[in-house]
């Protein structure tokens, strides 16, 4: 479900990209105490936003440690603005799809409704006290409620893609095997911030890019310079077209079996590649796999964006202001999307 609604919701960390979302936003008043917001009839209560607002802030801080709530993204917008941006889009969308259900005719059954129930009761008794009251004294119910909805959107995803099956040819998911030398040609300072080589210290890149290809054309083993001089995250890679940067895809898609390219100039800066495999069956496989949710991802986007549009959400702008993230080192619980997929595997 996880997977799915990474391709539903489209919610990037830190540069902010979401699905579109074409709902009307109207700012009003008339909620109750502790209403965050209307989609149409259906509301969403403070308990269900800090569920996924908790469990999301501890997934990121255990991730990438309790510093990470510290750091400022720009001058408008901190760490904290955009985890609780990504809970209410989340739970916002999952209110939006459970509307999308009900007038598909998409229901949960019986066994699923009791799965629910069993997936609430195991992750409220996983909760101690504090917990429970940093989730505004939530209920057991309120908890099963979040899992039916969870599901629901699940379901009404599968219903709407459910006879998109297009055909993935071996050509279109073909992917490749590739070892790689990489030069770069930027920096990052103290601060982690990229900086570009100037004129003269790209110039010496390209130099050792050079001179890494006449040594290879001399004899010298790839591998052995790949060991000695490659600056890349990773030396062997597999990957499919249109996963990399267009002029580096174009040179490795026309290698044959061990023959190297010459010097690839890419944003990042001068790679040198030696094909390993031209077609690596296992992973071309699993690409077509991806290729196909990619499909019926964006058949559902559309569908959704339509509806969306048509449709209403009133924001308790008082009350979602007030909302911040939880600074209690006895509120660690980040288990609520596992236990999801426990039994709705």
């Amino acid at each position: 479900m996880k997977k799915i609604l990474s391709f539903l919701l489209m919610t990037i960390f830190l540069t902010g990209c979401s699905l579109s979302d074409n709902t009307k936003i109207v700012f009003t008043t008339g909620f109750g105490s502790d209403e965050v917001f209307r989609i149409e009839d259906s509301s969403c209560s403070l308990s269900e936003v800090m569920v996924y607002l908790i469990n999301i802030q501890n997934e990121y801080e255990g991730a990438l440690g309790s510093e990470i709530l510290s750091v400022q993204i720009d001058e408008d917008t901190t760490i904290e603005d955009r985890l609780k941006e990504k809970a209410l889009s989340e739970i916002a969308q999952i209110k939006t799809m459970v509307l999308l259900a009900e007038i598909n005719g998409v229901a949960l059954d019986e066994s699923e409704s009791a799965q629910a129930s069993k997936a609430g009761e195991e992750y409220y008794e996983s909760l101690n006290g504090e917990e429970i009251e940093a989730m505004n004294n939530i209920s057991i119910e309120t908890v099963t409620n979040l899992y039916a909805e969870y599901a629901l959107a699940n379901k009404v995803y599968e219903y709407i893609i459910k006879d998109i099956n297009p055909e993935i040819s071996d050509d279109e998911a073909r992917t490749i095997t590739v070892e790689q030398i990489l030069i770069k040609t930027y920096s990052i300072d103290e601060d982690g911030n990229c900086r570009k080589f100037d004129a003269s210290e790209k110039a010496e890149a390209y130099s050792t890019a050079k001179d890494i290809l006449s040594q290879i054309k001399d004899g010298v083993s790839f591998e052995n310079l790949m060991d000695s001089y490659n600056e890349a995250d990773e030396s062997i890679i597999s990957f499919g077209k249109g996963e990399k940067e267009s002029v580096y895809e174009t040179e490795a898609f026309n290698l044959g079996t061990d023959e190297v390219s010459n010097i690839i100039e890419t944003e990042d800066g001068y790679y040198i590649l030696k094909c390993i495999s031209t077609f690596n069956k296992e992973e071309t496989e699993a690409n077509k796999l991806k290729i196909v949710e990619k499909r019926r991802s964006q058949v559902f986007n559309e569908h959704y964006d339509e509806f969306a549009s048509n449709i209403s959400r009133d924001i308790n702008m008082n009350l979602w202001n007030s909302v911040a993230l939880v600074k209690n080192e006895n509120v660690t619980t980040n288990s609520f999307f596992d236990i999801y997929e426990k039994y709705f595997e």
